[in-house]
């Protein structure tokens, strides 16, 4: 005879809600999170940014990018902001709080 499982009462989860549970309560919620985004770089900062840049890691916060030339690093620098508040928007909380292009 199986083991009984335990029912849930209450409203159905969806897979999103119950990987997020299961996320935090292993205590990686923020390395996942974190991944999402380096990921994710292409989808958030568009085509023709993601052909010159390449999120490579997140550390402490601070985003690191590789930049194929100085030109391009300069323009990404001064629109580091904008591109800081579309990832943490897109995440839905504030993984990134700096970016460094290299």
């Amino acid at each position: 005879m199986a083991p009984s499982r335990k029912r849930h009462k209450g409203h159905p989860q969806s897979v999103g809600e119950a990987l997020g549970q299961l996320t935090k309560s292993l205590g990686i919620e923020k390395a996942v999170n974190e991944y999402a985004v380096v990921a994710s770089w292409a989808q958030i900062v568009g085509e023709r940014i993601a052909s010159v840049s390449t999120a490579q890691r997140i550390e402490n916060g601070v985003l690191f990018v590789s930049v194929t030339t100085a030109p391009w690093r300069t323009e990404l620098s001064m629109q580091r902001h904008q591109i800081m508040r579309k990832i943490n928007e897109e995440a839905g909380a504030e993984i990134v709080k700096d970016i460094r292009f290299r």
